[in-house]
């Protein structure tokens, strides 16, 4: 794991700012605080700085083919090294190196760009083909890994994230428009845009090829083509073992590894996974919870029962408003990007912690995407029983429902009873983006160009195309974003099973009704988690990790609310009459963001 960085000239010209590669390790040293190289000349120059997580003595990154024409870095692990390695051994390859990162130097000689297809992993990568004078940019299938670029007077320059691009002095800083209106209405921006204008999101599954002057991005890996697939998934069973050697595969560390537990089922499920995949059982394994002094956030007791039964060695973070300021203040001012989603500051405060003991986290993002956990899809489900009641009726329960006094509680049942009623007439997208969204007013055109996402998939499943909608957005733009980000602000790893190809490929095509079964989410993944975790936690309704912003605005965060946001929702917040946390705490990051990075919102 590092953070890899890189620039690279037009064909016969130099560097235009040579020392901004150093500036650029400098910027993502949280990213690699063990160790900086860079190679190069005075026409490209690529370097990492390294979190030494496998082959802690002959890892060291950039590699270079025997012949010194390649050289090759990458942020993240590759699960099917041994695989590769051996193939390649076969083929007479001089390894100098004994981990996993290596092995993407001799498939690329042989397969060139068409090497990634080869891996299994969590990875953005960057090769420089000297003989070639070809570049190649690549990302992991389903976008753990960030990588960004950006072309300034034909220079290529390439990041780990966006504040490294920023340290070059003819790096434009000018608001994306397009990704400030996804970003009203989002609470995050979806690839290829950033809020930058001219600065690159390489999307998942994708990859660049630069040479010759042109500039080539396409998909080597469509999640459309995988859920277009017949379906495989047959019995829980079959699940079971699959999600069971997804684990067993990002076990590989040489360093200590913990895991980010809630109390919920899936990060339970990797807890017991883990456990009868580690050597010792749970004995030598690390679990992190979160405990929120505001009782109705807090399920630090569900987290702790769960570990007990595996005796891992367990550690609580508490999350009180002084801690959640330190950790605003961390976020807000160390990245480049605005993160609309609250739980950043409790994953960085897990992070936090965990580095004193670990170096490698395992973390339950996709599952929800996957296997249908959000309330939002069983309100998918009650919108087709609520449009076809009578007018009147519907009318008069909107109205009393809408007279529920306000709440400032996690989830609650007035919340989302009005979340429902306010959207359950609309179209599908419209609907999701209403219940899921940051509240934002979507401009002309907005709601068809996200639409456009699911183009390539089947269409004859309207629940599994919200699962795909968010599979390939607010999954790898979002909660990837808040994980990687987090984690890497605190110099560790995070690795997510549920996103192993293995795993991606077996419940991508899968119907959504094995998915979603009446009103029960996540039905064939409970199925699957029977014997391995307690029945209470199978049975409890889905919380998720989450920040009491509300009763926060009005109180630790008045001060700076009242600074940097100019808008009447405030007020209506203030008064106790409307919630409008889930708007506004999009916003105030937003400003937050564009105050810290010198950007002119106005003037977008």
């Amino acid at each position: 794991m590092c953070g890899i960085f890189g620039a690279v000239a037009p064909l016969g010209r130099r560097l235009r700012h040579p020392d901004g590669i150093e500036r650029m390790a400098a910027a993502l040293r949280h990213r690699g605080p063990d160790g900086e190289r860079i190679v190069g000349d005075e026409c490209v120059r690529i370097g990492a700085r390294r979190l030494a997580i496998m082959d802690l003595t002959t890892g060291e990154q950039p590699f270079q083919s025997p012949t010194g024409a390649v050289w090759m870095v990458c942020n993240g692990e590759i699960y099917n090294a041994p695989a590769l390695r051996h193939e390649a051994a076969g083929w007479g390859y001089p390894f100098r190196s004994r981990g996993d990162i290596e092995t993407i130097v001799p498939f690329y000689e042989r397969h060139g760009a068409a090497a990634v297809e080869h891996l299994d992993g969590m990875f953005g990568l960057a090769i420089w083909d000297a003989a070639r004078e070809r570049l190649v940019l690549a990302r992991d299938r389903a976008g753990e890994k960030p990588l960004f670029w950006t072309e300034v007077g034909g220079e290529l320059r390439f990041a780990s994230e966006i504040q490294a691009l920023l340290v070059y002095p003819d790096q434009p800083r000018h608001v994306d428009r397009r990704a400030l209106a996804l970003y009203r209405v989002l609470g995050y921006v979806p690839a290829p845009h950033t809020m930058f204008a001219g600065i690159h999101k390489l999307p998942p599954g994708s990859v660049l090829e630069a040479a010759g002057g042109r500039i080539e991005v396409r998909a080597y890996w469509s999640p459309a083509r995988a859920a277009s697939a017949p379906p495989r998934l047959a019995s829980a069973g079959q699940l079971r073992e699959t999600l069971q050697r997804a684990v067993e595969r990002q076990l590989m560390s040489d360093v200590p590894l913990g895991i980010f537990t809630s109390g919920g089922l899936d990060s339970s499920l990797l807890v017991a996974a883990a456990a009868r995949g580690m050597p010792g059982g749970g004995e030598r394994l690390h679990t992190y919870a979160v405990k929120f002094v505001e009782p109705g956030y807090d399920e630090s007791r569900h987290a702790e029962a769960v570990t007990r039964e595996i005796t891992s060695i367990h550690h609580v973070v508490t999350a009180d408003d002084a801690a959640l300021e330190r950790a605003l203040d961390v976020v807000s001012r160390s990245l480049a990007e605005p993160l609309g989603d609250p739980a950043v500051l409790p994953t960085w405060l897990l992070a936090e912690t965990a580095r004193a003991d670990v170096k490698v986290v395992l973390s339950g993002e996709g599952a929800d995407e996957l296997f249908g956990g959000y309330p939002t899809y069983l309100g998918h489900r009650l919108a087709e029983w609520w449009r076809r009641m009578p007018a009147p009726l519907a009318g008069v329960a909107r109205w009393l429902i809408e007279r529920w006094p306000a709440s400032t509680g996690k989830v609650t049942l007035e919340f989302l009873l009005k979340q429902f009623v306010r959207a359950a007439r609309q179209p599908l997208l419209e609907r999701h983006l209403t219940w899921f969204g940051a509240g934002g007013q979507p401009e002309p055109g907005l709601v068809a160009e996200l639409g456009d996402v699911l183009r390539d998939f089947p269409a004859g499943d309207p629940l599994n195309r919200m699962l795909w909608f968010d599979f390939v957005t607010y999954l790898p733009d979002n909660l990837l974003v808040k994980v990687d980000r987090a984690t890497m602000l605190a110099s560790i790893e995070a690795r997510a099973p549920f996103l192993d190809r293995e795993v991606l490929e077996l419940v991508l095509p899968a119907p959504s009704a094995i998915k979603v079964r009446g009103l029960t989410a996540k039905a064939i993944l409970k199925e699957a988690a029977r014997g391995l975790v307690p029945e209470t936690v199978i049975a409890r309704r889905k919380r998720g990790l989450s920040v009491p912003v509300a009763r926060w605005l009005n109180t630790g965060l008045k001060p700076l609310a009242d600074r940097l946001l100019h808008t009447p929702l405030l007020a209506e917040h203030r008064s106790g009459r409307v919630n409008h946390a889930r708007s506004l705490w999009p916003q105030l990051m937003l400003a937050l963001w564009a105050e810290r990075w010198g950007v002119n919102l106005d003037a977008s």
